[in-house]
């Protein structure tokens, strides 16, 4: 027998944000995602995928990378096949790190920044960042598996004060009350 609740099967995670001023330095926005066991959901991830990488097995792709915030649209985006990840892993999360190269940058201090995350032509999230507008990374989203191996979704918007890579370190960490 069939339910009406459709499994989420592949999503994209897009981002967006304006270029720096006329001869500031370049602002750069990055989505990361990290995989977990599902023996160990909340330990540290199987792997990471960000700028230059991607996951082992082809199921998550940064198709998009910007540096710069310019163009139209939606400047960064990555796919997630979650119905193709391997039965061992039960978590991504997926989240947003401003890169502090030149300077020290908040989600307040980028003009026009969004994130959506789309299951086809359905938005399961829509966010300006606003909720963290002090913060140099946010955690967007949760995907955690079920018992029957279906993927569901968790919104989650929060903010951390960490650069890349210890934002990386700790954006799976258990969430009080999750």
């Amino acid at each position: 027998m069939s339910t009406p609740n459709k499994d989420i099967e592949k999503v994209e995670v897009r981002i967006k944000w304006d270029p720096s001023p006329h001869g500031e330095p370049d602002i750069d926005l990055d989505i990361i995602a990290a995989t977990y066991p599902a023996d160990e959901p909340y330990g540290s991830p199987a792997y990471l995928v960000h700028f230059d990488s991607r996951s082992p097995d082809g199921t998550i792709t940064l198709n998009r990378d910007s540096r710069t915030g310019q163009g139209f649209g939606y400047d960064e985006v990555m796919t997630i096949e979650l119905d193709r990840l391997a039965d061992r892993y039960g978590r991504v999360v997926v989240g947003v790190a401003i890169q502090q190269r030149e300077a020290r940058r908040t989600f307040g201090d980028v003009e026009s920044t969004g994130v959506q995350i789309r299951e086809g032509y359905t938005n399961l999230i829509e966010d300006d960042f606003a909720s963290v507008a002090g913060s140099t990374a946010a955690v967007v989203a949760e995907f955690s598996r079920t018992g029957s191996g279906q993927w569901v979704f968790r919104p989650d918007v929060r903010g951390f004060d960490a650069a890349p890579d210890a934002f990386a370190a700790v954006m799976g960490n258990r969430v009080d009350g999750a």
